[in-house]
């Protein structure tokens, strides 16, 4: 793999515990997701996927996310998922409540802030 980065959905880096099932298991895996984006995320795990293998995400405070595996390498894989989740949800902690969470402020770590307001762009 080249160190270049090629991808557009920008990831955060974070360690949160997840659960997957693999196509024809019934098996839950517990896994460390490593990085997460709207359109898939790095895990790893002693879980045994090819790709191409199809998986069921369980992730905290999004809920079930279906998705195939993208690639294998060691004890690590990726996943792109069917549809495209809020992964800003699975960073609220489990404990907090309702009136908490909404008041959350977004980490913009991986998202772009807002445009300035045009009546605060200098002219140079």
């Amino acid at each position: 793999m080249s160190g270049v980065e090629t991808r557009n959905i920008s990831r955060d880096s974070l360690f949160l515990l997840a659960s997957v099932r693999v196509e024809q298991d019934e098996e839950l895996h517990r896994v460390r997701v490593r990085n997460l984006s709207d359109g898939g995320m790095m895990g790893e795990g002693s879980v045994k996927v090819q790709r191409g293998n199809r998986v069921v995400v369980e992730l905290r405070n999004v809920g079930k996310v279906e998705g195939s595996i993208a690639w294998v390498q060691d004890h690590r894989f990726g996943i792109a998922f069917d549809a495209e989740i809020d992964s800003q949800l699975a960073r609220v902690p489990a404990n907090q409540n309702e009136a908490e969470a909404s008041s959350t402020t977004l980490s913009y770590a991986h998202r772009a802030p807002p445009p300035p307001a045009p009546s605060r762009i200098r002219k140079v």
